[in-house]
């Protein structure tokens, strides 16, 4: 038997199946081989899921188109990796990165640096729209301040990543942002709103914990002046550092700003970041069109500077975009071979009250996130399979855009495999991959990530911040059509019938 959309209907323990075997083989990778390289395991997962959906009748061209079908809603951010690359490997050449390092290391309080660090990113992000141009950039930069302030890596890189996905998750510009209200059918700038009572306390705890661990770490005594002058002296040996080689932020901030969308405007970063490499630092044409596609690379006999400067261009994503495509097809496989949608469907239908209910939508979207290793297919897939029963309790359906965000966007920077966690780990050189994974410590220090989804679920249970649909969205969803599920009797039921079924 299939669905309207030929996706087969198959039993919640086969759907599970190919999915407990896929974390098996991951699992035998990470933990008996000891090494992070989640490529293999996950391609397994697609002939393993394959496999299964033979068996349940589901043809391969079937499977073939579904996996295309999520990859091509993926390529925006494979072409913002690629650009996220080349703007890395260019502003370090033009002076830029070693610009903010230098004046982060001059200017900024090391005992409220974490802090700082959170709240810059955080403005940065939603200036962009994009977390992930975000860490690339600005966050390249903390990260070498920090580690001039003697900070573990671990912990800048926690405060960069819940200051860049707070941002990312509330601009208008973001792609996910945009994404949760449209699979919703709510108003952007509704859905925006609904964000902030989760949004704003979780990155105000979030702040209140850097603050403290800043004094916790650094304490009173005086930071090691001979590693941050080694750091700022042998930066400018080797670059011209002015106020000049910042207009590539500038530039690319003001369009953020004037809302160009995000493609474009790293695009024109690229540009200006060249432009800034050949009058500021006398590069050639040439070696910028290397490190766009190889990467920087410098000996300055300074080792936190080499860590930090040689790295880069194209070739540094290739892992993560290889990565990304591969974590896409899983999810595409698992789509379309009915197992994502058996396993979200069993829960909805065992969800009676509401807190159980918001619950679940962020439990199902941060599951998709760590099953099927992308964000975008998280907020899709919960959004389609959650609605229905939203309608059904007379919740408004800016609950459900907000709970796609908490377990899609958020979720998705904590999940190594996934695609926000591979960019966080490239782009911050954390170098899992390396061996240096007490780096992944990053992931419980980015406290506004994990504590916003928390906070949702809170408020589902105390009805807090959860409004009830009003006349205008329920006339709205019987002019459409939507499907609404029958709390009592869990089948369809019309839109006018729900209005007064929630208990």
């Amino acid at each position: 038997m299939t669905t309207t959309d030929d996706t087969p209907r198959i039993s919640v323990p086969m759907a599970a199946l190919p999915i407990v075997l896929t974390f098996l083989v991951l699992g035998l990778q990470l933990f008996v081989f000891d090494t992070f390289v989640p490529h293999v395991p996950l391609i397994l997962g697609i002939g393993i899921t394959a496999a299964l959906g033979r068996l349940n009748g589901c043809s391969w061209d079937a499977m073939q188109d579904g996996m295309l079908h999520v990859v091509r809603v993926g390529l925006p951010a494979l072409g913002i990796l690629l650009l996220v690359g080349m703007i890395t490997g260019v502003w370090i050449a033009a002076g830029t990165v070693p610009t903010l390092i230098y004046y982060g290391l001059e200017l900024l309080s090391p005992q409220a640096f974490l802090a700082t660090a959170a709240i810059l990113c955080a403005v940065v992000s939603v200036s962009l729209g994009t977390s992930w141009g975000t860490l690339g950039t600005v966050g390249l930069a903390l990260m070498g301040i920090g580690h001039g302030f003697g900070l573990p890596a671990y912990w800048t890189a926690g405060a960069v990543v819940s200051g860049a996905f707070f941002g990312d998750k509330i601009s208008p510009l973001s792609d996910t942002t945009n994404l949760a209200p449209a699979v919703t059918g709510v108003n952007l700038f509704t859905h925006i709103r609904n964000l902030m009572p989760t949004t704003v306390p979780s990155m105000a705890i979030a702040l209140a914990v850097y603050t403290v661990a800043g004094f916790v770490l650094i304490g009173n005594q005086p930071v090691s002046f001979e590693r941050i002058t080694s750091i700022t002296d042998g930066l400018a040996a080797h670059f011209t550092i002015s106020a000049w080689t910042l207009l590539p932020v500038v530039l690319v901030i003001g369009l953020a700003l004037a809302r160009m969308p995000a493609m474009p405007t790293l695009f024109f970063g690229v540009l200006v970041g060249a432009v800034t490499a050949l009058i500021a630092q006398g590069a050639s044409l040439a070696s910028i069109f290397d490190e766009a596609f190889a990467g920087y690379s410098i000996e300055t006999g300074v080792e936190s500077i080499d860590g930090l400067l040689n790295g880069g261009g194209i070739q540094s994503m290739t892992w993560v975009i290889t990565l990304l495509l591969i974590a896409l097809s899983y999810g595409g496989v698992l789509e379309r071979t009915g197992c994502l949608r058996a396993l979200i469907e069993a829960l909805v239908q065992r969800v009676r009250s509401f807190g159980g209910l918001q619950t679940s939508a962020i439990g199902a979207a941060a599951s998709t996130n760590v099953v099927a290793g992308d964000p975008y297919l998280s907020i899709a897939l919960t959004g389609r399979m959650f609605g229905p029963a939203y309608r059904g309790q007379g919740a408004a359906m800016r609950n459900l855009s907000r709970a796609t965000e908490e377990g899609g966007t958020l979720v998705s920077p904590l999940v190594p495999w996934n695609a926000g966690g591979a960019v966080v780990i490239t782009a911050l050189g954390l170098g899992i991959a390396e061996g240096q994974a007490i780096n992944l410590l990053y992931i419980p220090l980015a406290f506004a990530c994990w504590l916003s989804p928390l906070i949702g679920m809170a408020y589902g249970w105390l009805g807090w911040f959860s409004p009830r649909a009003d006349a205008t969205e329920r006339a709205q969803w019987q002019r459409d059509g939507e499907h609404v599920l029958d709390v009592d009797g869990l089948t369809p039921a019309s839109p006018s019938l729900a209005a007064t079924s929630r208990r």
